[in-house]
């Protein structure tokens, strides 16, 4: 399955309602598993982003869904990276040489 990382940050609503934030955390796993993806690892962290999340999904259409309900819910503000791993890497890199 396809691995993205989201770059979170929470908005002024995410920010004055942060002890709900990990109940909002359950749902928004909750939501991408019946999407039929599923969260890898999930960070709070300190620096230029709040949030870090590694999520999969069946293909882009889901991840896209998923991070569009996340941010319509209004906390957080997200960007999305998509991620290649170690052996897709190598097979683009050798595709070109």
């Amino acid at each position: 399955m396809p691995t993205y990382i989201a770059l979170g940050d929470w908005t002024d609503q995410g920010a004055q309602a942060i002890a709900e934030s990990p109940q909002r955390l359950d749902e928004a796993k909750r939501h991408l598993e019946e999407m039929g993806g599923r969260f890898i690892a999930f960070w709070m962290t300190m620096g230029e982003h709040d949030l870090v999340l590694v999520y999969e999904t069946p293909d882009d259409a889901v991840a896209a869904r998923f991070i569009l309900m996340l941010n319509r819910l209004g906390s957080v503000r997200t960007r999305t990276l998509k991620a290649f791993p170690e052996t897709a890497y190598r097979q683009i890199i050798a595709s070109i040489a």
